[in-house]
């Protein structure tokens, strides 16, 4: 086993440093993109599993109301993938549906359960993540009106390197009950994610703060660090905090109003997003992008929530969320606007609320009055209107 370790080792090093790990050791090639199809966006629409199918369709009513209100074209294809397609295609993501997503511009996913035995198929996003090669992971977190903040003025994004770290998925179990991971961490992925982060924070507060614990895995992590400060010189303007994985969740709760845009690696940023989401009123309202150079592919941050399963009473917010980081990635900055509006303008009045806010709507019913609101808006908001979609 310590053999196969090292062939794996020796594989990335003798490939070439612009490639990203997960493709190294996969042998994944990156599909090529299309362009955008000028005015109409195809758009890949994963359901998922549990409560995904309902916030999906309560995204998608809000979506159809932009399109109606002449800000956006998109076509919408549905494709399967989740836990449910295991038994039916022996895969949780079939090949047609990578085949379909390749064909599109941009992949608005839902909630999905992941299975967690040995042996079982990796979680989709993180497949979908590596195939695409979308390097980057953006999560704001902000206080909204009528939903509980720790502080009123939180308004954070955490940006994640979504490619290597010990997410490459490389166990080895070397003697019974003695496991092994592989934790990888490249200087090209550091300095990648680092930068985007940069040029993120060059559009909002000009902060930056990076974690990571290098005072003791010192290779790894330290990589990641000295490629972060590297970085920092070309951004003279942006003010940069250097802060240990430990003391960061902690100051997450002490000074959250203080934080701007973070940057960590992947394990950190993944357990610090979720936290980010506790301090803004949780999963439900929380939304996330997974970026890289060519596609985009958006997701609410909480799970499939399985116990709720048809009840049609969980929060659609935080997929509308990921729909609106979609529009703006896909250059569509007006009907993002009409949407962000539309659901701060919703929370605001606290009508329609569903239970995690303290109200009794419907999933439905929440999505059926943001989409009413943004027909309400008109299209003079819209900074680039559009004929409605045919």
């Amino acid at each position: 086993m310590t053999i196969r370790i090292l062939l794996l080792i020796k594989q990335y090093q003798d490939r070439a440093n612009n490639e990203s790990l997960f493709q190294t050791l996969v042998g994944d090639p990156v599909p090529e993109i299309d362009e955008l199809p000028g005015k109409t966006h195809r758009i890949a629409v994963l359901p998922g599993d549990g409560i995904g199918p309902e916030v999906v369709d309560a995204t998608l009513a809000v979506l159809n109301a932009v399109q109606k209100a002449g800000d956006v074209r998109l076509e919408m294809i549905k494709g399967d993938a989740g836990f449910y397609c295991i038994e039916k295609f022996g895969t949780n993501l079939p090949d047609k549906t990578v085949e379909m997503i390749k064909k599109t511009d941009a992949c608005l996913k839902g909630p999905m359960t992941t299975p967690e035995e040995p042996g079982s198929p990796r979680s989709v996003a993180v497949t979908l993540r590596s195939m695409f090669d979308l390097y980057a992971n953006m999560r704001p977190a902000r206080s909204l009106p009528n939903v509980p903040s720790l502080k009123p003025n939180i308004d954070m994004i955490v940006v994640r390197e979504n490619t290597e770290d010990l997410y490459v998925g490389k166990e080895f179990e070397v003697a019974p009950g003695v496991g092994i991971a592989l934790k990888i961490n490249t200087r090209h992925a550091s300095e990648r994610i680092a930068k985007f982060a940069f040029d993120l924070a060059k559009k909002r507060r000009k902060k930056l703060a990076f974690v990571h614990k290098a005072n003791i895995l010192k290779i790894t992590d330290g990589i990641f660090k000295q490629a972060v400060l590297d970085v920092s010189r070309r951004y003279p303007d942006v003010e940069v905090e250097d802060i240990h994985v430990d003391a960061a969740t902690m100051q997450f709760i002490r000074r959250p109003e203080t934080f701007d845009v973070v940057v960590a690696t992947n394990l950190y940023g993944d357990i610090l997003t979720d936290e980010a989401a506790g301090l803004v009123g949780g999963l439900g309202v929380v939304a996330g992008g997974n970026i890289g150079d060519s596609y985009g592919m958006f997701e609410p941050a909480g799970g499939s929530a399985p116990k709720y399963t048809g009840q049609n009473k969980v929060n659609p917010v935080a997929m509308i969320e990921a729909s609106r980081m979609m529009l703006d990635f896909l250059g569509e900055e007006g009907a993002a606007q009409k949407v962000e509006k539309a659901t701060m303008q919703v929370l605001e009045e606290g009508k329609v609320l569903t239970f995690d806010l303290g109200g009794h709507a419907k999933t439905s019913e929440m999505g059926e009055a943001i989409a009413r609101k943004i027909l309400s808006l008109g299209p003079t908001f819209s900074l680039q209107a559009q004929s409605p979609a045919s």
